[in-house]
């Protein structure tokens, strides 16, 4: 009787001490959303990193997860409402966001389910969290820190295009207080280096990609560069052939563009952000909460240079400015 007693008291000692996902019922499947304002296509590279990581972590897709995509197409911020209303009422576990306008269009329409932001801006200035040590809510994740990493990419710009006094910003009109908090910061740090900031908001399609060049060919711009959003990332190609077609010197958030024929980028590593998304809804789906996991900022910054893109445009970079890139192309 004493040895039956000990056994149950055992047993019931490692259910209380595992983690909560390990005390699921067997054979749960849970039920993630993935809210992205672009295209499947766009955003292919990141999912495929996430999910990735999710099988490192011993999630297996279709056993023990699933995942109800939901892409925006670029269509605005109605759109990416409605997506987020749709998973809520799907009742998924889980939502995955990706950029700042899903992330407000999620904590919308729900103050429940746990939202896991994969790269945002600033998600305090945003209202999205409390503070990034202590988030409150149901939001956590990952910040890109793309006010700080702009005036950066500015500065780079200076360096690489010699006698520089015009850049054009190209600037989505749908990225709502994501584009502002960023031009918040972008606006002093242009006066500061004396350069004439050319805000030319740009429909993320090709026909407005198309104008939005023609209208920095008749401002006189002498270098462009792009506010960091997925749209803008998912049209990526385009934006790096007009570039060379206009021989206009740009930087770009992402190596995403250097490897698509871009000049320069100088930004965080998404996959890595993405991965650790992933990290996080591990842990979510495990039982823990996320206004005890703290929003966290990436360590690691890249800056990339393209010198066939330089030569079909003509430009001369020194030794001494591509010793500071981390990679180079050539």
């Amino acid at each position: 009787m004493m040895k039956s007693i000990l056994v149950w008291l055992l047993a019931t000692a490692i259910l209380v001490s595992a983690p909560a996902g390990q005390a699921q019922q067997p054979g749960r499947i849970f039920r993630i959303g993935f809210l992205d304002p672009s295209t499947a296509a766009g955003s292919a590279v990141l999912v495929d990193a996430f999910r990735q990581e999710l099988s490192k972590l011993g999630w297996i897709e279709g056993k023990n997860f699933t995942i109800e995509y939901r892409f925006a197409e670029n269509k605005g911020g109605d759109r990416t409402i409605e997506l987020a209303v749709e998973l809520v009422a799907l009742k998924v576990d889980l939502i995955v966001v990706s950029a700042t306008p899903p992330a407000l269009a999620a904590k919308k329409a729900t103050n429940t389910i746990p939202i896991v932001m994969a790269n945002v801006n600033d998600p305090v200035g945003a209202g999205l969290v409390a503070s990034l040590a202590r988030p409150g809510g149901n939001v956590t994740g990952f910040s890109t820190l793309g006010s700080e990493l702009n005036t950066k990419r500015l500065e780079i710009l200076k360096d690489a295009v010699p006698k520089l006094t015009r850049v054009g910003l190209l600037r989505s009109p749908g990225s709502g207080i994501q584009g502002s908090l960023q031009l918040k910061e972008l606006r002093p740090a242009a006066v500061a280096l004396k350069l004439k900031l050319e805000e030319i908001d740009t429909q993320p399609d090709p026909k407005g990609i198309e104008s939005a060049f023609q209208t920095a060919k008749q401002k006189q711009v002498g270098a462009i560069m792009t506010i960091p959003t997925r749209p803008f990332a998912a049209e990526r190609k385009r934006i790096v052939e007009l570039a060379v077609k206009y021989r206009l010197p740009a930087i770009y958030p992402q190596d995403e563009f250097v490897e698509a024929g871009g000049l320069m980028s100088y930004g965080t590593d998404l996959t890595d952000l993405y991965r650790g998304a992933a990290g996080y809804v591990d842990k979510i789906l495990k039982g823990a909460k996320p206004a005890d996991l703290p929003v966290q900022q990436p360590t690691k910054f890249e800056f990339v240079i393209n010198l066939k893109a330089a030569k079909q445009i003509g430009l001369t970079l020194s030794p001494e400015f591509l010793s500071r890139a981390n990679r180079v192309i050539k």
